[in-house]
């Protein structure tokens, strides 16, 4: 037990020691080698514990990262069988040659194939056969996101399961949400227009709430029978009643539902076979990335292996910024409570180690969000503990640009005195595109080595594509690449948002609309000016009949290839006419039309190929697509592909950064807060008992401070938010800051102790504050790539008041409304207040 009062992880986990028993949690902070670390373990519980491949169950959280994991478990048993082999071939007990593996992880899975190796001959022949078994029978592997699992249990318990083979899986239940709403809400009000408690836009608004949280507790629980808050609960209670029957009346079913419906029948009447069934079935369960599970998919992890079968759950809870999404951190904690075994990956595979130096200082102790999420210390390898990073100009592996007090440029409010948003992230825009231009303007390169003590490490020219700029919105980023590119630096906006926000999608609903009946005018000229047929509004107007006959011909012609073909022949064709793609890439942003419109293409083709469909029904999947393209844009599938495969800097969100890395990182927006939730909305909450729940009655006391809680919990996400930008960096990490009334309390808490180590003089080591100077000129950087723009003087601004201590040690927590007042008179540019 720490000072807190919590269990902590006490011990680093060595990968060579014992194999875990029982439940163990491994905390692995950013670039620690998560997959490394699976990887192995499944290599090892393969070749020393005998455990069969279909005996071994694999689960995380999306397609990709099941796609990768089944790569990397596949190359780490091939590479350890060649070095074992080639100890057996060297004689029994020979240690493996560590000398052929460049992966970064190169080190522990050394490790792992020496220790496989040095065991007697019978052992080491038994460890080699069972290796070059898996790997020949790999396929047997079971390695799943988390609902694919959840399905496959489903259908092989057969009749002990709450399931329906013949049910139609749907992504969207807005249709069916809506009809459910009209129902209710008609039965309910329809004889008392005038006395209308809650209004008709609220209680879909309230249905939606507790569709997409269907197993919360409901709140307020004691509000008077007769109020409008207790309407709204009763609403809530009805619409996931009557949605659940109609869905099982309608043989619909949603990804959540398997993971319901699972939960059910391992606590129902078959619950104990269901269990030894799956426990029979899987030996070693190892789970990725559990700081996104929730609550249920705990609850099925923990009934069905936390007992009997040898379980590993490997996450970050640092990393936890899924809650929007209903992943709930306090799940995690809790099944880090209950795990025999708690330990740390305590060396980081990523980062140069004078950027840990510099985060170290950053965050020191800091909880982020939780007084057990704890911000950890990592070492480099011995590889990373000299820079990879030379010859860039500034030094300071992390460096935090202070927007000028004094700064004149930028609009300031009448009433505070504090930066304009507007005019501050237009300032700093421009201040990064002139940093970004400085850098790459340089010379600098970067220095790559394949382990500690190699010789004649490469250098590697520094070039765009190195530096990530991560943001909190695609707005910010749509801000970011046009500044970027008015000083000539090429810029790519990495996965922003749904492809069924963008003109393209609108593009093929207007087709395929003309599709349903091509003989109508009205219809056939309005897919004209879409993208496919590329009309201009002037040719359209001077269309003559013989065109005319031509456009609806051409559209005859795709109906035709729709009905006998089907979509994939029909995509095929409008995207292959002749000129399409050469009258796209001839105008600015082309390119980016061109990738959407063939990415919604295969969306419509997937789509059809899992339930065929007519034209009416295709266009309709796309119009409620489209109508839900605001809360859409994190899926793997409906995230806006790259544009171009151009050397470019990436722009991307840091929801989308999350998995990846890159040399530079610049985070220009920390310090702008987002949203939260405001009065009459309904919000998600954590009880007392660490339950989170729902609260829709919309007013009263209770609910205000359940918004507050919520809001509390939203600015601890911030936090880690912020962990998780500032962790993709390998060599250098730059962060803006600007003081404002809305500038992000916990994160300027954290920035701090290295702010004042700063303005006193006092360096922290890999950590540098600067003043954001004047910007860069408009001359294209691809025309002087050996120079740096020309940056006039930065300017003087007034004294810079040093930034006050706080205690680490405490969690950190946004400031209440009383003392925000005291923040309001804090002189612009002025100390943040510390947090309590």
């Amino acid at each position: 037990m720490d000072a807190t009062g919590t269990s902590q992880p006490t011990r680093p986990f060595d990968l060579t020691g014992p194999l875990p028993q029982g439940v163990t949690v491994l905390e692995a902070s950013a670039g620690t080698g998560k997959t490394y670390t699976l990887a192995a373990l499944a290599t090892r519980f393969i070749a020393e514990r005998a455990v069969p491949l279909e005996q071994l169950l694999i689960v995380t959280f999306t397609r990709a990262a099941t796609s990768e994991l089944r790569e990397r478990v596949r190359e780490r048993l091939v590479l350890t069988e060649q070095a074992l082999a080639r100890a057996a071939a060297a004689g029994a007990g020979a240690e493996a040659d560590p000398g052929a593996d460049p992966d970064p992880g190169a080190e522990a899975v050394d490790e792992v194939a020496a220790k496989l190796a040095q065991a007697p001959a019978p052992i080491l022949a038994q460890r080699l056969q069972r290796l070059a078994g898996a790997i020949a029978n790999f396929d047997a592997i079971t390695i799943e996101t988390t609902h694919g699992f959840c399905q496959n249990v489903l259908d092989g318990l057969g009749t002990l399961a709450d399931s329906d083979p013949a049910a139609t899986f749907t992504d969207s239940l807005e249709e069916l949400t809506r009809e459910v709403v009209d129902d209710l809400y008609l039965r309910r009000f329809a004889r008392q227009a005038e006395s209308v408690l809650i209004g008709y836009e609220q209680a879909q608004t309230v249905a939606s709430a507790a569709i997409a949280n269907p197993l919360e507790p409901l709140y307020p629980l004691a509000a008077d029978d007769g109020s409008a808050a207790a309407l709204r609960r009763r609403l809530a209670q009805a619409v996931r009643s009557e949605l659940e029957a109609r869905k099982r009346s309608q043989g619909l079913m949603t990804h959540d539902d398997q993971l319901t419906r699972l939960l059910e029948t391992l606590n129902g009447a078959h619950g104990e076979a269901a269990v030894a069934s799956l426990q029979a079935r899987f030996r070693v369960v190892l789970i990725d990335e559990f700081q996104d599970t929730d609550p249920t998919q705990w609850a099925i992890v923990n009934r069905a292996f936390a007992h009997q079968t040898t379980l590993v759950l490997i996450g970050d809870p640092k990393q936890a910024i899924y809650a929007f999404r209903g992943a709930d951190v306090h799940a995690y904690l809790a099944a880090a409570r209950s795990a025999g075994v708690r330990a740390t990956l305590a060396v980081n595979h990523r980062s140069d180690q004078l950027l840990l130096d510099g985060l170290d200082a950053l965050f020191g102790n800091a909880r982020l969000g939780h007084p057990e999420i704890v911000y950890r210390r990592v070492r480099a390898t011995a590889a990373n503990a000299v820079p990879r990073l030379q010859g860039a100009p500034g030094d300071g592996a992390l460096q935090i640009r202070l927007l000028e007090a004094g700064e004149t440029s930028v609009r300031r409010t009448a009433k505070t005195g504090f930066p304009e948003s507007s005019s501050a992230r237009a300032y700093i825009a421009r201040d990064l595109a002139a940093e970004a231009h400085r850098l790459l303007g340089s010379g600098a390169h970067v220095l790559t080595r394949e382990r500690a003590g190699s010789a004649g490490a490469a250098r590697v020219p520094l070039k765009p594509g190195d530096v990530a700029v991560l943001v909190r919105t695609h707005q910010q980023a749509r801000t970011v690449k046009e500044t970027l590119e008015q000083v000539g630096l090429p810029a790519v906006i990495n996965g922003s948002g749904s492809v069924f926000g963008t003109p393209a999608a609108q593009d093929w609903l207007l087709l395929l609309r003309a599709l349903e009946d091509p003989s109508q005018p009205a219809r056939a000229r309005t897919a004209a000016l879409s993208a496919p047929i590329g009309w201009s509004a002037t040719e359209l107007a001077l269309a003559d009949e013989p065109t005319l006959e031509q456009l609806h011909r051409l559209l005859h012609g795709w109906a035709q290839t729709l009905r006998e073909h089907g979509v994939t022949a029909l995509v095929r064709a409008v995207l292959h006419r002749q000129d399409l793609a050469q009258r796209l890439l001839s105008v600015t942003g082309g390119e980016r039309h061109l990738t959407d419109l063939e990415h919604i293409g295969q969306l419509l083709a997937a789509d059809a190929s899992m339930q065929p469909a007519g034209v009416t029904s295709l266009a309709g999947w796309l119009r409620t697509r489209i109508g839900a393209a605001d809360r859409e844009g994190t899926g793997d599938e409906r995230t806006r592909r790259l544009d171009s495969d151009a050397d470019a800097i990436q722009v991307l969100t840091f929801h989308r950064s999350k998995g990846l890395e890159f040399p530079i990182v610049f985070c220009p927006f920390l310090w702008e807060p987002g949203r939260l939730a405001k009065d009459g909305e309904p919000v998600y909450f954590h009880a007392d008992d660490g339950r989170r729940a729902l609260d829709v009655g919309l007013e009263g006391r209770e609910y205000q401070a359940h918004l507050r809680r919520h809001n509390l919990e939203e600015r601890d996400e911030e936090l880690r938010l912020a962990y998780v930008a500032l962790t993709r960096a390998r060599h250098r990490a730059v962060v803006w800051w600007a003081s404002g009334r809305r500038a992000t309390r916990p994160l300027a808490v954290c920035c701090s102790p290295v702010i004042r180590t700063a303005t006193s003089r006092r360096r922290a080591r890999g950590a540098r504050v600067s003043r954001t100077p004047a910007h860069a000129s408009s001359s294209s950087w691809r025309a002087h790539p050996t120079q740096s723009a020309s940056l006039p003087p930065a300017t003087s601004g007034h004294r810079r008041q040093p930034w006050p201590s706080v205690r680490r040690d405490t969690r950190i927590r946004p400031h209440s409304s009383a003392r925000r007042s005291r923040a309001r008179s804090t002189p612009p540019g002025g100390a943040p207040p510390t947090a309590r």
